[in-house]
């Protein structure tokens, strides 16, 4: 974390962060943590007026990213909108998650049909990997856009692309009902005070991997996402 800190940072600054904590190792159930009732001088704390006021850590320094990843949380997972105004999202992203089994190749397939999907309707789409098994696509908006707006525009993305490839997509949330090769257009993070692991965010999977931005001659040449590791993106 502090060679990607350069990198990583702005993707965190003045974000309130949710805290995903494995203290007892990657094997076993992590916890969530949202409220901080203290933390070390230095580390940013504001309180956040969500269902109830609570404080919440907000992200920006290296010295808060150490402390937040003493504490074991070991991806950064920040909201999509900043102190200031925490009603507008920034950004929203369209979630790619394949049901086991199911290769990256045909979630990078899944994924070019929705940057398709983007350009016909005049937006802009930016992947990159989970770190994990998919691949998120992040869409920037204009300045004001409420979450309620942005997260309405994920659905009409996400369900033109299912109507057209019903076979490789789905966006079914109940994991019984969507097909076994299929791979999962997940627009529900888009929701306030949700968060997804941000760009150069390590994460808890298996191989140790990194949530990488990509381009999209990248994707659309194939990538592993076993590439993008703690030991290979610095």
């Amino acid at each position: 974390y502090v060679d990607v800190a350069p990198f990583l940072l702005p993707a965190l600054a003045d974000r309130p962060l949710v805290m995903k904590r494995f203290p007892n190792g990657v094997a076993a159930e992590p916890f969530y943590q949202h409220r901080v009732p203290e933390a070390p001088e230095g580390v940013r704390v504001e309180t956040v007026d969500d269902e109830e006021p609570r404080p919440q850590i907000i992200g920006g320094s290296l010295l808060t990213l150490m402390h937040t990843t003493q504490l074991a949380a070991i991806s950064q997972d920040p909201w999509f909108s900043r102190i200031g105004s925490l009603d507008d999202a920034d950004h929203v992203a369209l979630d790619l998650d394949p049901m086991p089994g199911v290769g990256f190749a045909k979630v990078l397939e899944v994924a070019c049909w929705l940057r398709d999907e983007l350009e016909r309707l005049g937006a802009t789409g930016v992947p990159k990997t989970s770190g994990s098994d998919g691949l998120h696509i992040y869409i920037p908006l204009p300045p004001g856009t409420p979450y309620e707006a942005g997260l309405l525009f994920c659905q009409l993305v996400a369900s033109l692309v299912v109507a057209r490839h019903p076979a490789q997509a789905t966006d079914e949330r109940r994991i019984k009902s969507r097909g076994g090769q299929t791979v999962y257009v997940d627009c529900l993070q888009n929701v306030r005070g949700r968060t997804l692991a941000s760009a150069y965010s390590a994460r808890a999977s298996a191989f140790a991997g990194v949530s990488t931005p990509l381009t999209w001659e990248e994707v659309e040449n194939g990538v592993e996402r076993e590439d993008f590791t703690i030991a290979t993106l610095p």
